[in-house]
C-alpha cells in the first residue's frame, strides 16, 4: 500500500529573526560636552558640602594646618557632642521646627485663600490688589525690618513664638505661586459645585485644594526653607537662649573671643542642612511638578 507524503511547506522566517540588531546611537560631541559640563558642575556644587561634612569630624588643629587634608587624620565626634550635650541643640531644634511648621501651615492656608479669590472670584479692585501683591515681591526684607520690630515691640511680643511666626504667616510669593496654579483649575468644576449648593469656602476646601497638591508641596518646601534658614529676624527678636533658632545659635556659638571654631561651625551646619535635604528628597517630585505647572522661572 502506497503512502502519501504531505507536501513540505517551507518555513517562513519570523520577523524577529530577520531584523537587524539595533545599533546604539553614537553620542554626539555636543551631547558629550553637555554631560561633561554637567558632571563638572555637579562636582563643584557638591565639593563644599563634602568639605563641610568631612571637616565636621576634624579637630580645630587639623582644620587650620597646612597643607589641608580632605580625609580626617584623627576623626572625632567632639564637635557633634558639644552641640548635642553642651549647647542645648534640642531646644534650638525644637524652636526652629515649631516656627517653620507653623509658618508653612499659615502660608498654605492664607496664601491659598487669597490666591483663590484672586484667581476665581470677581470683585472690585481685583487687578489692583494683585498688582500690589506683585509689587511687594520687589520690596527687600531689610526695608521692613525696623517697622516690624517696632510693631512687635509695641504689642509686647518680643522674645516669644508669635514674634517669630506672625510676620511670615503669608507672603506675596506664596500668593503668586498658588494663584498661577489655581488659574488652571477648570471653571466647570466650580460651577458644578455651586449648582449643587456648595458655598465658596466649601468649594475652596473640597474642590480647589485637592487639585493643588504639587503647588502646595512647592510652597511648603520654599516656605520651610526660608523659615528654617531665617537668621536676621530671629536674631533681633529672640533675646534669650531659650528662644534661639538653629541659625542664630550656629552663628553665636561657633565664634568665640579667640576666633572661629570651624569644626563646631561645620558640625552645626550639617545639623542645620540635614532636615532640609530630607524634606526635599521626600517632596522633590511634587516640587518639580509644581514649578513646571505654575510657570515659575
Amino acid at each position: 500500500m502506497a503512502t502519501i507524503t504531505p507536501p513540505v511547506v517551507p518555513a517562513v522566517p519570523s520577523p524577529t529573526s530577520t531584523r537587524a540588531p539595533r545599533r546604539r546611537r553614537p553620542v554626539s560631541w555636543s551631547r558629550g560636552a553637555t554631560y561633561l559640563a554637567l558632571t563638572i558642575g555637579l562636582i563643584l556644587t557638591l565639593m563644599p558640602f563634602l568639605w563641610m561634612l568631612l571637616g565636621s569630624f576634624k579637630t580645630q588643629g587639623e582644620l587650620l594646618q597646612r597643607p589641608i587634608t580632605w580625609w580626617p587624620e584623627q576623626a572625632t565626634l567632639d564637635n557633634y557632642s558639644r552641640w548635642l550635650t553642651q549647647l542645648d541643640y534640642g531646644q534650638f531644634f525644637v524652636n526652629s521646627v515649631v516656627v517653620a511648621l507653623v509658618v508653612v501651615v499659615g502660608n498654605i492656608v492664607f496664601c491659598s485663600m487669597v490666591a483663590y479669590a484672586l484667581a476665581k472670584l470677581e470683585f472690585p479692585g481685583k487687578k489692583v490688589l494683585f498688582a500690589l501683591v506683585l509689587l511687594t515681591l520687589m520690596v527687600p526684607g531689610v526695608v521692613t525690618l525696623v517697622p516690624m520690630f517696632v510693631l512687635v515691640a509695641n504689642m509686647g511680643l518680643v522674645n516669644t513664638y508669635p514674634a517669630l511666626i506672625l510676620p511670615f504667616l503669608a507672603g506675596p510669593l506664596g500668593v503668586f505661586l498658588m494663584r498661577q496654579f489655581i488659574m488652571g483649575v477648570p471653571d466647570a468644576l466650580l460651577e458644578a459645585a455651586r449648582i449643587d449648593g456648595a458655598g465658596e469656602f466649601r468649594i475652596f476646601l473640597r474642590v480647589v485644594l485637592p487639585q493643588c497638591g504639587p503647588a502646595i508641596a512647592t510652597l511648603a518646601i520654599l516656605t520651610f526653607l526660608s523659615s528654617w534658614n531665617n537668621f536676621l529676624w530671629p536674631l533681633v527678636v529672640a533675646q534669650t537662649e531659650s528662644m534661639y533658632t538653629l541659625p542664630v545659635a550656629l552663628s553665636l556659638y561657633s565664634v568665640g573671643s579667640n576666633g572661629t571654631y570651624y569644626g563646631l561651625l561645620m558640625a552645626g551646619s550639617v545639623l542645620v542642612v540635614t532636615p532640609i535635604l530630607i524634606l526635599f528628597l521626600f517632596l522633590q517630585r511634587y516640587f518639580v511638578q509644581g514649578i513646571t505647572m505654575t510657570g515659575l522661572k
